[in-house]
């Protein structure tokens, strides 16, 4: 008797323009969009193999606009785990991650949802405006997992997508907290002096 697929929600968070179609695009597909239309809300689905029985992933490519906030809320109420993703060359981006961390917050109960923090872009580490240290620091007082990836490159992409994806499996198998991210009481926020 073969089991039923099962299906994951994956949510992309982050502004505008820190590449999180072109990571969804590059797991996807395999390849690198260097120029398109900014995004108001894409779906995209993969059957991926996880110790030896197929999940389907679902990612909501999620618009970094603000003028798109009710697809947002939705993706944070439904999907069962977020990548949230800055650009190491944008400072802004980057302090930004702790007002997606407040939202899920606010909807979700941290601690039962999974969430990595991707540093993308790392193909212009010449141009970092966010350091390695920053981000890992913020990553450990949030207790989240923190990637760097490059989507121009596929440096890391299929590693963040996969690792999720088990984390969610996990959680759900197992009906505990996840893996890769556990609750903390204090608010350990990021801020930035622009």
């Amino acid at each position: 008797m073969t089991l039923p697929l099962e299906r994951i929600y994956i949510g992309m968070l982050g502004v505008g323009t820190v590449g999180k179609s072109a990571l969804t695009l590059q797991f996807m597909y395999d390849e690198f969009v260097d120029e398109y239309e900014p995004t108001k809300s894409d779906s995209y689905l993969k059957k991926v193999s996880l110790r030896g029985y197929d999940v389907e992933v679902s990612v909501l490519d999620t618009a970094g606009q603000e003028s798109y906030a009710g697809i947002t809320e939705t993706a944070y109420r439904t999907c069962d785990g977020f990548i949230i993703v800055f650009s190491i060359t944008d400072l802004a981006s980057f302090c930004a991650v702790n007002d997606f961390m407040e939202k899920i917050a606010l909807l979700r109960e941290l601690g039962h949802v999974p969430i990595i923090l991707v540093g993308n872009k790392v193909d212009l580490a010449n141009q970092r405006n966010v350091s390695q240290r920053e981000a890992f620091e913020y990553a450990a007082r949030k207790n989240i997992e923190y990637i760097e990836t490059s989507a121009k490159t596929n440096h890391n992409v299929q590693q963040v997508f996969y690792k999720m994806a088990k984390a969610v499996v996990d959680m759900k198998h197992a009906n505990t907290q996840p893996q890769i991210q556990q609750n903390k009481s204090r608010d350990d926020g990021c801020c930035c002096v622009l």
